[in-house]
């Protein structure tokens, strides 16, 4: 080999070397875990409409270059544009792509992954769509006044508009539904088939099933509404509300306004008439429905027809992950208590957060006493506090340990098990979260002006901020987050040792 291929190949090596090291920086030393610190780019001091990843492993936002705005994603900027719509910066659901309407000249275009579509006169309002999958993509655009709907890159027909907020896939990712409208009608179109014309359709009521074999969305006839479930009309209303499918996709039901009272309709079958009923909810295995009502002052819950105690207040109706138990939190006078099958708890002067175990054994939710504050798990209170974090009470995945935020003075903690740990400043709204084996616990806190991950009770390394929904346990058990520092992006990892 001669001398100027040994150059090169030495080059390249020192080169790997340099990468990998930037990768594996030094950084805080956590039990059980190797520490991984990889700069992804720079962050802009121009920041505008930052969004995550819904995994949180990805940042994009709209900066500026020069006087033209572009995109940064993980760092690297796009191309930049005469215009860019803040509102419509999106991720895939899968973290995967990324999306946003961009303006050429008098133009409006929608880029994916950095890749310019083509150009229409205009975009249609809200962001472009991704089917759960993150395969497809679909958007409204409009043409020589025409307004139609792109979807995997083909536009489909032409209407006099597009109703936003009522183009959605379906849940596996193989169907695509948009409300439109023509000659004064509205109609809906699924697959690009259109379906029958009516006076209205409302943009917020067009559902697929969860198997994503049948939509269904509420429709105006005159003055009355109705449902329709795969093209077929329902019974006419004077109202319709909560039009939800069976998480099987088999049953549906809905909210009904007849004269001044309010009844739910489940698979076609109208049950009673109360003064004020709240959305209903189908158990997850799908063979009950429940929802709170309202009779005259008082409140209760109703179970598949069935009418419950009566309180002066319901709130927080669920169901049980197996869809055997039901649990509530009701209000009697100026006390408050959970009512879980049916056998109303102590009473305390609040309560919320109600939460079950994943399988269904178990039932925690935060409660008030006077000043004090404290967690309930399986009528049993825990030790007291000054407050408890809002959506902060969880379960591990087996249902064996029991995690929340706790307010102590002016400072936070995380009590994991009983146990207090260390207390910081402030503790972030997503945390605090398990591993997927439920062993290890994780969350993001503030210390001062910076922000560090404890995995633990050990504290990681501290940044400037730490991403939105940050962090994030991996199915393999890797912990990851994306972290600003010094005007850098980074994405940290802490990997389980052998």
């Amino acid at each position: 080999m001669n001398a100027m291929k040994w150059i090169a190949v030495w080059a390249m090596a020192i080169f790997c070397l340099i990468v990998t090291g930037c990768a594996q920086t030094a950084g805080p030393q956590i039990s059980g875990y190797t520490f991984q610190e990889t700069r992804l780019g720079p962050f802009h001091a121009d920041v505008h409409s930052p969004v995550y990843s819904p995994d949180g492993r990805h940042l994009a936002y709209i900066t500026h270059r020069g006087e033209r705005p572009c995109v940064v994603v993980d760092g690297q900027a796009d191309a930049e544009y005469d215009d860019i719509n803040k509102g419509s910066l999106i991720f895939s659901p899968d973290g995967k792509h990324v999306a946003y309407a961009a303006q050429k000249g008098a133009k409006w275009l929608v880029v994916v992954d950095g890749q310019a579509g083509a150009e229409y006169d205009a975009i249609g309002e809200g962001p472009p769509i991704f089917s759960p999958d993150g395969k497809r993509m679909a958007y409204g655009a409009t043409r020589g006044g025409k307004w139609f709907v792109v979807a995997d890159g083909k536009p489909g027909a032409t209407y006099d508009a597009i109703v936003g907020g009522a183009l959605i896939f379906s849940p596996d990712g193989k169907h695509v539904a948009y409300a439109a409208c023509k000659a004064g009608k509205m109609l809906l179109v699924v697959d690009g088939q259109a379906g029958a014309e009516y006076d209205g359709i409302g943009k917020d009521s067009v559902i697929f099933s969860p198997d994503g074999k049948h939509v269904a969305y509420a429709a105006w006839k005159g003055r009355k509404q109705l449902v329709v479930v795969d093209g077929q009309a329902g019974a006419e209303y004077d109202g319709i509300a909560s039009l939800i499918f069976s998480p099987a996709g088999k049953r549906v039901a809905y909210k009904a306004e007849n004269g001044a009272k309010q009844l739910v309709v489940v698979d076609g079958q109208a049950g009673a008439g109360y003064d004020v009923i709240a959305h209903p909810i189908f158990s997850p295995d799908g063979k009950h429905v429940a929802y709170a009502a309202r009779k005259g002052a008082k409140r209760f819950v109703v179970v598949d027809g069935q009418a419950g105690a009566e309180y002066d207040g319901i709130v927080a109706l669920i169901f049980s992950p197996d869809g055997k138990r039901v649990a509530y939190w009701a209000q009697m006078g100026k006390k408050q208590m959970v009512v879980v099958d049916g056998q109303a708890g102590v009473e305390y002067d609040g309560v919320g957060d109600l939460i079950f175990s994943p399988d269904g054994n178990h039932v925690a939710y935060g409660a008030k006493k006077g000043a004090k504050a404290f967690v309930v798990v399986d009528g049993q209170a825990g030790a007291e506090c000054d407050d408890i974090g809002k959506d902060s009470l969880l379960f591990s995945p087996d249902g064996k340990r029991v995690a929340y935020g706790a307010k102590k003075g002016r400072k936070w903690l995380v009590v994991v098990d009983g146990q207090a740990g260390a207390e910081y400043d402030g503790i972030f709204k997503s945390s605090p979260i398990f591993s997927p084996d439920g062993r290890h616990v994780a969350y993001a806190a503030l210390r001062g002006v910076e922000q560090l991950v404890i995995v633990d009770g050990q504290a990681g390394a501290e940044y400037d901020e730490i991403g939105d929904g940050s962090p994030i346990f991996s199915p393999d058990g890797v912990l990851e987050y994306l972290a600003q520092k010094e005007g850098s992006l980074y994405r940290v990892k802490y990997i389980p040792t052998p």
